[in-house]
């Protein structure tokens, strides 16, 4: 059985994470979306709260699981025995950094974690969690980058914010 990892902080998630999901998931027999608790940011969503997002979106896709964890992403595909990870690559920016994660895991790695890269689709390579907050803040249209239902979601927490 192939199978790997989608880790990611996915918050929230966007049309360009489902993207990558539905690609993936075609590739392997299971693909584990996985959801970093990142102690070094301050989310908008709890873990909790992202994985039931991500459960709602990807209800259909019936090889994907959702899973959160803590710490280094070598450890959790370790625990899970996983051997590759797959990343969403936006732009050149994107590809720097991610290599070097890459690169990182795979020395780091005791099992030889490898990363496949996909390139996001043109549709939505101006898109990221971050932007869609900014927008969503400022009260701006944010249908075309999240679900409605994350959209309605994104909305109530600077609802009760403000």
């Amino acid at each position: 059985m192939k199978r790997a990892v989608y880790p990611g902080s996915f918050d929230p998630v966007t049309y360009g994470h489902l993207d990558i999901i539905e690609r993936a998931a075609q590739m392997f027999d299971e693909l584990i979306v996985a959801v970093l608790n990142n102690q070094g940011k301050t989310p908008l969503f709890s873990v909790d709260e992202r994985v039931k997002m991500l459960r709602e979106a990807t209800k259909d896709i019936p090889n994907v699981k959702i899973d959160s964890f803590n710490g280094l992403l070598i450890d959790y595909a370790a625990k899970e025995n996983l051997h590759i990870a797959v990343r969403g690559l936006r732009a050149i920016t994107d590809f720097e950094y991610e290599l070097q994660i890459a690169q990182t895991n795979r020395k780091f790695s005791e099992e030889q974690l490898d990363t496949i890269f996909l390139t996001t689709s043109l549709e939505y390579a101006y898109l990221s969690s971050s932007t869609v907050k900014e927008i969503a803040y400022f009260g701006g249209n944010i249908s075309e980058c999240v679900p409605d239902f994350v959209a309605d979601l994104i909305y109530d927490k600077y609802k009760n914010k403000q």
